[in-house]
């Protein structure tokens, strides 16, 4: 999802771009990343979304944005550099939901070595076509916030043609095929999906999936819905060892750049600010400039009222407005 913007010379400001950041990762370290779909285009409309509630709610595959263009604005974005850990296809929605996606992948890997992965929530890996489309990637990171159809339907809000027991049978049918490493993300909710009880039920599922890793995560970042809060970490811990010896707690990250002093143009922040909230320390790290840089950056954007202020917890979230196709 990085962008044309990262090139320092002349960019295409009539469309919107498919390339973003480099976003700081706990998981994926600086990863580049690569938007399929527009804002905001999704299976789910999930709880705790970090980009707010879904406008487009689909199950239906399509071409949703010209592969040529990705690959011209990832092209663009590599040849800028620096060089990051992941290319990430994720974003702005549901990645799987591109039809082409599959050709994206096999385009890119005869770009780069750079190793590719691929964050969807995994509504749609029971199309043995979408299973498929994946096999080149080097790393999938799908998700799974319930272990039960109560608390899917409440969570995750998915589109009606998702029933819950096709999300399981894809993620088990995807983990046997798929030739690389799975992490899967659950994701828990302070009394709804975060308590002993209910993260006992996804844990057998779990189980039954056989991920490499799983990846237990809560809200770091303003939710889509206000009444969503994050679990304890003390009990993200206790929870954890439910899942056995593969899992993690990957809440509550958070870094700080030890970048030089370069200049950032303010479309590339506001392109990575639409896609994920950042923190200050956040976009230090992701975009590769001194943390005073970022400050003033940040600061003169605020005041031009073209990014707002959000905080969850004691932490300042910076947010832009949605892309729109067009970057200023």
């Amino acid at each position: 999802m990085r962008e044309t913007a990262m090139r320092r010379g002349g960019v295409n400001t009539a469309r919107r771009t498919h390339v973003y950041g480099p976003v700081p990762s706990r998981r994926l370290g600086r990863s580049l990343g690569v938007d399929l779909v527009p804002f905001k285009t999704c299976t789910y409309d999930c709880l705790y979304c970090q980009l707010g509630r879904t406008t487009r709610k689909t199950i239906q595959r399509r071409m949703y944005v010209p592969v040529d263009e990705v690959l011209e604005d990832l092209d663009r974005a590599l040849e800028a550099g620096p060089e990051p850990d992941y290319l990430c296809l994720a974003g702005s929605g549901e990645p799987t939901l591109h039809a082409g996606i599959g050709e994206v992948i096999r385009s890119i890997k005869r770009r780069t070595g750079i190793p590719l992965a691929v964050l969807t929530n995994g509504s749609l890996l029971w199309q043995k076509e979408v299973r498929d489309s994946l096999m080149g990637a080097d790393l999938v990171l799908p998700s799974l916030d319930a272990g039960d159809r109560a608390s899917f339907q409440y969570v995750n809000r998915p589109h009606a043609g998702i029933p819950f027991e096709r999300i399981i049978e894809g993620l088990i049918a995807f983990r046997k095929s798929f030739p690389g490493p799975v992490w899967l993300e659950v994701f828990l909710i302070a009394g709804a999906t975060g308590t002993i009880l209910a993260a006992d039920r996804i844990a057998d599922q779990v189980h039954r999936i056989q991920p490499e890793r799983i990846q237990l995560n809560t809200v770091t970042r303003p939710p889509a819905e206000g009444y969503v809060f994050p679990v304890p970490v003390c009990l993200l811990e206790n929870i954890r060892s439910l899942f056995g010896r593969r899992a993690e707690v990957i809440a509550d990250f958070s870094g700080a750049g030890d970048a030089g002093p370069r200049k950032v143009p303010a479309r590339l922040i506001l392109s990575l600010l639409a896609r994920r909230p950042c923190t200050l320390e956040d976009l230090a790290e992701g975009l590769g400039v001194h943390p005073m840089e970022a400050a003033k950056r940040l600061e003169s954007l605020h005041k031009a009222g073209r990014i707002r202020i959000e905080q969850t917890g004691e932490r300042l979230f910076y947010c832009a407005p949605a892309p729109n196709g067009r970057e200023s």
